[in-house]
């Protein structure tokens, strides 16, 4: 693929819009960029070229919220596991199709916001800490390989576990950067990430480290109830990109 200017112009929009929208409520940027750039492109292509970006995003995400030593300690477990199914997702992508993959996303989040209108609670996550952990985490990771939305997944668990915003920040953010920096590495080896999307995503680094740095202000100026509500809404949107993106 050939760096052109009509192609670095999209790729900065889209990074940038998605990197205000993480840096407000701290998730968002692959799950809104990479359906974004597969309108334009296919879906390889989308989550290669947001890989890098997605790593400086997520660690001015987690300077931000600062206690990083902490948050290692407590959710280094989800963090392995989302990791692992990363890989795995990673794999089946390198060989396989995922359109199905993205239709089963989006009514995977169309259902849980359902539930949450109807005021039903999942209690098991809450009675099966470790369970839902180990399910959840690798599930999610599954999903970020293969689609670039481990978001949704994550969120879930996070809401459902009563996160605290901080807590959903950290916890989605460390296990964003270890899943994509893996992501990276498997691309790298079988010859999918080379020089090209290299310079594509250093030329767009600028615009998203702006962007995060505008949505970190504004961040701080959400209440909980508020964030909860944008995540949701945001949930909702996004499915409606991915059944659009499968089905036209």
């Amino acid at each position: 693929m050939e760096l052109t200017i009509d192609f670095l112009l999209i790729l900065s929009v889209v990074l940038f819009f998605a990197a205000f929208i993480h840096g407000t409520i701290g998730f968002g940027f692959p799950m809104i960029a990479t359906p974004l750039l597969a309108l334009v492109y296919d879906l390889k292509t989308a989550i290669l070229f947001v890989i890098i970006p997605n790593l400086l995003v997520n660690v001015m995400s987690i300077a931000s919220e600062g206690g990083f030593v902490q948050s290692v300690k407590r959710f280094y477990p989800l963090v392995i596991l989302t990791t692992i199914g990363s890989a795995i997702g990673t794999l089946i992508l390198v060989h396989f199709s995922s359109e199905f993959f993205k239709l089963l996303l989006a009514f995977f989040i169309l259902f849980y916001l359902f539930i949450n209108n109807l005021k039903l609670e999942t209690t098991w996550i809450r009675a099966n800490p470790n369970s839902a952990m180990i399910g959840f985490g690798l599930a999610s990771g599954i999903v970020g390989g293969l689609t670039n939305a481990m978001a949704p997944v994550l969120i879930i668990y996070s809401l459902e576990m009563k996160f605290t915003k901080k807590e959903t920040i950290q916890s989605g953010n460390l296990c964003f950067f270890f899943s994509k920096s893996t992501q990276l590495v498997l691309f790298t080896y079988f010859g999918a990430f080379g020089l090209v999307e290299v310079q594509a995503s250093l030329i767009a680094l600028l615009f998203v480290g702006v962007a995060i740095s505008l949505g970190i202000k504004l961040k701080k100026r959400i209440s909980q109830e508020m964030f909860k509500q944008v995540i949701k809404g945001l949930l909702f949107v996004i499915a409606m990109v991915l059944i659009f993106q499968v089905m036209f």
